[in-house]
């Protein structure tokens, strides 16, 4: 690869780490803000401080990514990844349930996704991007189960987020976001096969996301 080419992936890396962290960072704010009037019932509360806890995580796992190996060529991957890592999360923007038990539930599966989470970045390291990159093949952990469980994890709290503010739309938006997540898991599995050797062996044996179910 040319130096220019070189310095250009670098230029496009670092852009989009600065802009993905400065996303979360903000959605992380925002929360803040509404935990900061003190005027929701403490279920909500405590739902939106878990919340918010998750986006400045994943604002310092953007920020603290080694460079890549290789990266998905082309436009589709790149849409996916950004519909994918942006659009669900936007859901904070909308009004927020005052019921209990949802906002209960929205706790546990922030909860549950982001420990599931932290010990996925314990065994992936500092392996982590929105694009489809490729830089190692990790194998301990949640990886002995399932090929993608920080994908599964994610999907936990968007799940936990669209309860915290339950309505058709967000609904929908789930169900567009896990349709989006199977293109990332895709296109992210055919980028490991072409630069990752040992990938093929490692897949052969393992499940996607749910172990006897895909």
């Amino acid at each position: 690869m040319s130096t220019v080419a070189l310095s250009k992936n670098w230029s496009y890396e670092r852009t989009m780490q600065l802009f993905g962290s400065m996303w979360f960072m903000l959605l992380a704010l925002c929360v803040a803000v509404r935990i900061g009037s003190l005027t929701e019932p403490w279920p909500s509360l405590l739902s939106s401080f878990c919340l918010a806890i998750f986006y400045v995580l994943v604002a310092l796992m953007i920020m603290t990514r080694p460079p890549a190996k290789a990266q998905a060529d082309g436009l589709p991957p790149r849409i996916a990844a950004f519909v994918g890592s942006y659009l669900p999360w936007m859901i904070s923007f909308f009004g927020a349930t005052d019921q209990a038990s949802l906002n209960l539930l929205s706790t546990a599966c922030v909860l549950i996704g982001m420990v599931m989470m932290l010990v996925t970045i314990r065994h992936l390291g500092r392996a982590f991007s929105l694009v489809p990159q490729a830089r190692s093949v990790v194998q301990t952990g949640p990886y002995r189960r399932i090929k993608h469980p920080l994908y599964l994890s994610e999907e936990i709290v968007v799940l936990g987020v669209v309860l915290q503010h339950l309505s058709s739309v967000t609904v929908i938006v789930l169900i567009l976001h896990i349709g989006v997540q199977v293109c990332r898991i895709l296109y992210e599995e055919d980028l490991l096969r072409r630069n990752c050797p040992e990938y093929s062996r490692y897949e052969a044996s393992r499940w996607r996301l749910i172990p006897h179910v895909w």
